[in-house]
């Protein structure tokens, strides 16, 4: 018979101290690259050459990289990623819950996991467009005489940029008063677009050449209410267009995201390289958005100049062109007063002013860069 051995087993307890969990070196290595870029883009808007410098080669490396990775993608991943952040966040709040809810400690390294994966976004930022905003301005490499102009000078402009319109009219199809109409498909409007970069990079060595496709909004509908026709997605390296615009806005945005993936940041400068690119066009149907939009540009601020000048270079247009004009003031109007409008322009104000510009402003400063162009072609 065996006997029991008097052995005194310790209650077991249930209220044993949660895991540490470790923070991952990677998350480590993250933060410190983040750091070295912040140092980097504080370097560019200290010193200008040193902005030129680092967006031309470094910058421009690093947005050629990102859109040589989505280009190959039909759909704009930065809208998927958009439309995928509920689903993100539903998992990121359930992990959270399920495995770093436990302790303090645990809980603070899971904030600093998700701090370092946002940390990539400004370390993308930092090294691939934002040092592009502090470099020297385009009329400096274009050697423009920018300056403030005269109503006569905008009238000069308006004029010239009108009969540029007038003749390229003579070649687009139009829709009776209404809308002119793009005669090819959007991949064909990208490789016509990309033939006239490359004119444009031959004869300015501060734009790359750089094979890249314009992505179409899937919601450009619902878009159209922020009033955006396009953005430049620097963390995927995407240049995305809102479709739902009338045709005739569409090369000439296309060119402006474009030049953005080429480094030009600044939106009035974004836009002078859009027009320098459509009229490099061989398409005439591209040169016509390229001159038209610059048109409505520089009219607009003609008009605030001197109504009775801006109506008289109007009256010069082809009445196609004005029908066009009218087409789309009509079709903006079911966009043009909302909140999600002043929210979208609020947002996209604060963030241009803090790279350093005049914030949404910026966009029609491009005048004083066409104005200076055609003073200079005088």
């Amino acid at each position: 018979m065996d006997q029991s051995n008097d052995i005194v087993i310790p209650p077991i307890q249930d209220d044993l101290p949660p895991p540490r969990r470790r923070f991952p070196k990677i998350c480590t290595a993250l933060f410190i690259i983040a750091g070295v870029s912040l140092l980097i883009y504080l370097a560019a808007i200290i010193w200008e050459p040193f902005a030129d410098f680092f967006s031309r080669y470094p910058g421009a490396f690093v947005r050629g990289l990102l859109a040589h990775l989505t280009n190959w993608i039909p759909f704009s991943l930065a809208e998927a990623l958009l439309l995928f952040l509920p689903v993100l966040l539903f998992f990121l709040i359930y992990t959270a819950v399920k495995k770093y809810s436990d302790s303090w400690h645990n809980t603070l390294v899971y904030i600093g996991i998700l701090l370092s994966a946002a940390s990539v976004l400004l370390t993308l930022l930092f090294c691939g467009f934002g040092t592009a905003y502090h470099g020297s301005t385009l009329d400096k490499k274009l050697e423009l005489d920018r300056r403030d102009v005269s109503a006569e000078e905008l009238k000069y402009t308006a004029s010239a940029l009108a009969e540029a319109v007038n003749e390229e009219a003579e070649n687009v199809a139009f829709r009776y008063q209404n809308f002119s109409v793009m005669p090819y498909s959007l991949e064909e409007m990208n490789e016509k677009l990309l033939d006239a970069y490359d004119k444009i990079s031959d004869k300015y060595s501060f734009v790359p050449r750089l094979t890249s496709r314009v992505k179409p909004v899937m919601l450009s509908e619902p878009w159209s209410y922020t009033h955006i026709t396009g953005v430049y997605t620097y963390f995927t390296g995407e240049a995305n267009l809102n479709v739902n615009f009338p045709d005739y806005t569409l090369p000439f945005t296309a060119a402006h995201e474009l030049a953005h993936q080429r480094g030009i940041a600044r939106e009035d400068e974004a836009n002078f390289m859009a027009f320098l690119v459509c009229i490099e066009s061989d398409d005439p149907y591209i040169r016509y958005s390229g001159y038209l939009n610059m048109y409505e540009y520089v009219a607009s601020s003609l008009y605030s100049a001197s109504a009775d000048m801006y109506y008289e270079v109007l009256e010069t247009l082809p009445d196609t062109v004005r029908y066009e004009m009218r087409a789309y003031s009509a079709f903006f109007d079911k966009y043009r007063e909302n909140v999600v409008a002043d929210v979208s322009e609020a947002v996209n104000d604060t963030y241009l002013k803090i790279q350093g510009t005049e914030g949404t402003r910026s966009y029609g400063m491009v005048t004083d860069l066409a104005v200076a162009y055609y003073k200079k072609s005088q």
